[in-house]
């Protein structure tokens, strides 16, 4: 028996749905493209009263972009991220319905919550360019590895700051993260 998922999983497309439902009992909403209606938006705002929502999108532009627009007008939902390594096929194809059911669980697992408040201290875009994670030749593998490490996804620069705020990253989950790296590229 699969186990349930009490959230309602927003995702992109019918074959989104197809794979989680291949791996657990869970009820979605699916934004069928990155232009996401207001119906939809309306029936997320729904669940996300009722249920709660977990957002997992595709590693890609058009998946952060679906993202984005559910978090503006939704708050405080979940968000699940996948490794763009681990959600691809043969080809080259990227989405989640091409996540191994191993990968699902784990990035369902290890969710991460926008906070809405918080009286701990948060990462500031000081510290991301202290960290080398911006600009520099080993900054994007860095910047990747330290965004799985964070459960944030795998941004470009710009958006790495963007999610580290609006995701409010703590300090604490900070320096854990960059130990975690540091001691990876020992």
């Amino acid at each position: 028996m699969r186990e349930k998922i009490q959230e309602v999983i927003v995702v992109e497309g019918r074959d989104d749905t197809t794979r989680l439902q291949e791996v657990y009992d869970v009820d979605t909403i699916e934004t069928n493209g990155s232009a996401v209606s207001k119906q939809t938006i309306e029936r997320i705002k729904r669940a996300q009263e009722t249920r709660g929502v977990i957002i997992l999108t595709d590693p890609d532009y058009p998946g952060d972009r679906i993202r984005a627009i559910v978090e503006e007008q939704v708050k405080g939902c979940k968000h699940a991220y996948l490794p763009r390594a681990e959600a691809k096929d043969k080809r080259g194809k990227i989405g989640v319905e091409h996540a191994s059911p191993a990968t699902i669980r784990r990035v369902l697992e290890a969710l991460y919550e926008q906070r809405i408040e918080t009286d701990m201290p948060l990462v500031t875009r000081q510290m991301v360019l202290e960290a080398d994670l911006i600009g520099g030749p080993d900054a994007a593998r860095r910047r990747k590895r330290l965004g799985v490490l964070l459960r944030i996804g795998e941004p470009n620069a710009k958006q790495f700051v963007k999610r580290v705020e609006a995701l409010r990253v703590t300090i604490e989950e900070w320096e854990r993260a960059l130990a975690q790296l540091e001691e990876e590229n020992h």
